[in-house]
This record gives structure tokens, sequence and C-alpha cells, in this order.
């Protein structure tokens, strides 16, 4: 059975971005593995509390994820 995990900052994608993320995962394993997997593919996307998680050792938020406006 293909699986895939994403793990995404809390509130940083809306349900159709979601949804995009399972079917276009879905489809690429159908690419890979034929159609007979489409039936199998599991795809979980879980949302991460704001700030349980870091890159390079910081701490990261939703705030310090989002553009500023001078970007």
């Amino acid at each position: 059975m293909p699986f895939a995990n994403f793990k995404i900052p809390a509130g940083s994608l809306d349900e159709q971005q979601k949804e995009l993320i399972v079917t276009r995962t879905t489809e690429l394993y159908i690419e890979i593995y034929g159609e007979r997997a489409r039936a199998t593919t599991m795809v979980l996307v879980e949302e991460v509390t704001d700030g349980g998680w870091s890159i390079g050792g910081g701490v990261l938020t939703l705030a310090k994820l989002r553009p500023t406006p001078e970007d």
C-alpha cells in the first residue's frame, strides 16, 4: 500500500489546498505503480501545532513562515 505523510504548520493551508496535496500525491503513485494503486493509496496530511517544529535549531511559528509585506 503506497503511503505518504505530509506534516504542515497548523492553519497554513486551507481545505482546498490539502485536497490538492491528496489528489496529486495519489496521481503520482498511480503514475508510478499503475491504476491498481488507487484503491490502496493512503495520504495523510497532519497539521503540526504552531511552534511544534524547528529547522536548524530554531523554533518555527506560522508568523515566521508567512511572508512580510516587503516580500
